[in-house]
């Protein structure tokens, strides 16, 4: 089974990861280096056990596009959003076993090295991806 791994960040996150200052603390040269070699190992683990399908990181919020509608009406937002909100960062995408290992393979993200403020925020999600339109009852 296909299952995918979300992960999630504000453009605030974004800014501090890249060393501007956020008003929180910004992340060190080092520390993002620590971050971007533990998931070059993460990812490539994941290809030596046959499990990776496909990972993305994904741009900063502020190259966003929401669509919408409102009164029948479509309309088009640029990001970034004047609140904080956390968007889709990057995603991985395994097949495995059972939800459990991938469950397993998620949890290892607990590992990424990141500055110490963020420690307790961090999470990703784990989904399982459907292969057909559920049955309507």
């Amino acid at each position: 089974m296909k299952y995918m791994i979300l992960s999630y960040a504000s453009q605030q996150d974004y800014d501090g990861m890249v060393g501007k200052e956020t008003g929180k603390p910004a992340w060190t040269r080092e520390e993002f280096e620590a971050m971007v070699a533990f998931m070059n190992d993460f990812n490539g683990r994941l290809e030596e056990s046959g499990e990776l399908v496909e990972t993305r990181g994904l741009l900063e919020p502020v190259h966003t596009r929401r669509i919408g509608a409102k009164d029948g009406q479509p309309f088009v937002t640029d990001g970034p959003y004047a609140e904080t909100q956390e968007v889709l960062a990057g995603y991985w995408i395994v097949e495995c076993e059972s939800f459990d290992r991938a469950t397993e393979i998620a949890s290892g993200m607990k590992d990424c090295p990141s500055p110490a403020h963020l420690a307790d925020s961090v999470y990703v999600d784990v989904r399982p991806l459907a292969d057909e339109a559920p049955e309507f009852d």
